[in-house]
């Protein structure tokens, strides 16, 4: 993830001090190009963000209702119709009555899922590696500490 600064007619880079004064605007950017890079990832390897997302926390926590995995993964509602459409039609995932509310659909993962799931993740480690390369791993380890404080805390929504 290469970034680039430009420089003003003054000839100094604005953006490093507005982030600097501004730590809800540097967030924003850095959190634009951990997308981006994700996006480009996921394209490369075949698999949605949110699909990929989809098949790890249903090999984690199970089946689940649509609505769950949205709130949970918070996705979109509408786009997450779509994501489990694409994931059912390629047969990673099934839907199917919920037992413990037959007004739903449990989203429930296939042995296919399994599969794409764990080619996906094999992918993972070489992607944060490229992504987070000006990052020390001590570092990443405290961004991450500190980005799940900020979302404990309700930062982001809820």
């Amino acid at each position: 993830m290469a970034a680039t600064t430009r420089t003003t007619d003054r000839g100094t880079a604005y953006f490093p001090q507005l982030a600097a004064e501004r730590l809800d605007i540097a967030l924003c950017r850095a959190s634009a190009a951990v997308a981006r890079a994700a996006d480009a990832h996921a394209t490369r390897e075949g698999i949605g963000v949110g699909q990929h997302l989809v098949l790890q926390m249903l090999g984690a926590v199970g089946p689940c209702s649509q609505q769950t995995l949205s709130e949970e993964l918070r996705i979109d509602r509408s786009v997450m119709v779509g994501v489990c459409d694409d994931l059912e039609r390629a047969g990673h995932v099934r839907r199917e009555r919920n037992p413990r509310d037959r007004r739903s659909y449990a989203v429930t993962i296939t042995d296919s899922g399994r599969r794409r799931l764990a080619e996906a993740q094999a992918a993972v480690p070489a992607f944060l590696a490229d992504t987070f390369h000006a990052l020390t791993d001590d570092e990443r380890g405290q961004l991450s500490a500190i980005l799940a404080k900020l979302l404990q805390a309700g930062i982001g929504g809820s």
